[in-house]
């Protein structure tokens, strides 16, 4: 099976040791093992990793990029339970690297419309998001109060060895290093 790319931004430490111990808590076992807010999809990200020289001139070229993090939410349709990510600087980058990678083809959630945010669980046969949103609105609560704001450094490729598998960090690459 082929692997599949994305380039991500990571969440402070200790906010992702928080959703990890969720995840944990209510038997969560998905490809978003590793939290991450994702900038830039497998589109573009072949097997060939002719993407990696214009992605690292991208993170290279702009600056460190200002998140905050808010309360859990679910997609439409229940296609994921995320935290809710508002930052103008993770669509920019994004934009930045569509541009610069120009896929051949685009997921529908790509370009100026994107929705930035850290998947907690994906929606999948036999799991029902509607009482685990409900648990995570109890035990991320305190976003939803006092949103958290932090400055993500680097741009990180992460890397799912197939189906089945989970997507883990393989490199990070500077913001603003250029």
């Amino acid at each position: 099976m082929t692997a599949s790319h994305l380039l991500a931004l990571l969440p402070p430490a200790t906010l992702a040791r928080r959703v990890v111990a969720f995840r944990a808590a209510h038997g969560i076992r998905d490809a978003a093992a590793v939290p991450h807010i994702t900038v830039k999809a497998r589109s573009g990200l072949g097997p060939d990793l002719a993407w990696q020289v214009p992605a690292q001139a991208v993170a290279a070229a702009l600056q460190p990029v200002p998140l905050t993090l808010g309360g859990p939410r679910l997609f439409p349709g229940g296609r994921a339970l995320y935290l809710q990510v508002h930052s103008s600087g993770a669509v920019g980058l994004h934009l930045a690297l569509l541009t610069a990678l120009n896929p051949a083809e685009r997921f529908g959630s790509e370009g100026p419309g994107m929705t930035p945010h850290l998947s907690v669980a994906l929606g999948r046969r036999g799991l029902k998001l509607d009482p685990v949103l409900e648990a995570a609105q109890a035990t991320f609560a305190d976003l939803e109060a006092h949103p958290l704001t932090f400055t993500a450094t680097e741009l990180v490729w992460l890397r799912k060895a197939g189906p089945g598998a989970v997507y883990l960090p393989v490199e990070a690459w500077p913001l603003g290093a250029g």
